[in-house]
């Protein structure tokens, strides 16, 4: 089983729309899959059609409000523990001893009914994003080719060098996926290869599939179901089965 964090403090990245993509494929290629939104804006929810506020949240379940059974919403071939705004008083209320242990400690005793569990970080490093990553094993981080989201790597890299230190020893970046990404411009090629040199100055690999923009995983959002279901044969959608075909073959 391994838990992975789709995570990068930059906003606009294409963050929730991987980890949407990885959640529905992994679910697709036959795995048990649990998506946890971890984001108080509530895009992972939405974008799934989640209910977000009359059935218990991942808030509730942290606060041990509700029980893990009752904050799961099921999807076919995928479970939801959805978010929503209440979430952002975590980081206010989660100040005692062990706060970077609570969801953790919620989920843990159930991962054994799962293959994978993915979960969708907030735009910033704080408390949100530590309990994120003291949970998981691994970490998968989207990204745009430029230079502000190349800078914005280096801090997220900094972030987990602490959470190996006093949290998790065992988690670490796994790769980077370039998205948004058009190759026919120059410019897209030479940020990809700046974004190829950070990735080797922090021993996290650039994937060789890029996710091209699209049309589609807007569609896809506003009808509230996952890329694949919606327009299979978009481009986009060929982007994502790729990217987690590469993912599954370096799984060891």
């Amino acid at each position: 089983m391994k838990v992975i964090s789709v995570a990068n403090q930059k906003g606009g990245v294409g963050k929730t729309t991987t980890a949407n993509a990885l959640i529905a494929g992994l679910a697709n290629c036959g795995y048990k899959v649990l998506g946890i939104d971890f984001d108080p804006q509530g895009n992972l929810s939405d974008s799934f059609g989640a209910e977000m506020y009359q059935k218990p949240t991942i808030y509730e379940l942290l606060k041990g409000d509700c029980s893990f059974e009752e904050s799961i919403q099921h999807f076919g071939k995928y479970d939801i523990i959805p978010s929503n705004i209440m979430l952002a008083g975590c980081e206010q209320e989660l100040s005692h001893t062990g706060k970077e242990h609570r969801l953790k400690e919620a989920v843990t005793p159930h991962t054994d009914d799962y293959d994978y569990i993915i979960i969708d970080c907030p735009p910033s490093l704080g408390i949100l994003t530590v309990n994120a990553f003291t949970f998981s094993s691994e970490i998968i981080v989207p990204t745009t080719a430029g230079i502000f989201a190349a800078n914005g790597i280096q801090q997220l890299s900094n972030t987990v060098i602490n959470v190996n230190k006093y949290c998790n020893p065992d988690v670490r970046i796994v790769g980077i996926l370039i998205t948004r990404f058009n190759p026919k411009t120059n410019l897209n090629k030479q940020l990809k290869e700046l974004t190829q040199q950070l990735g080797s100055h922090i021993n996290a690999p650039v994937y060789n599939t890029f996710i091209r923009s699209g049309i589609a995983i807007e569609e896809a959002q506003a009808t509230h179901t996952d890329i694949f279901t919606y327009s299979d044969k978009s481009t986009v959608s060929q982007d994502y089965k790729d990217f987690i075909n590469e993912y599954l073959e370096g799984v060891h």
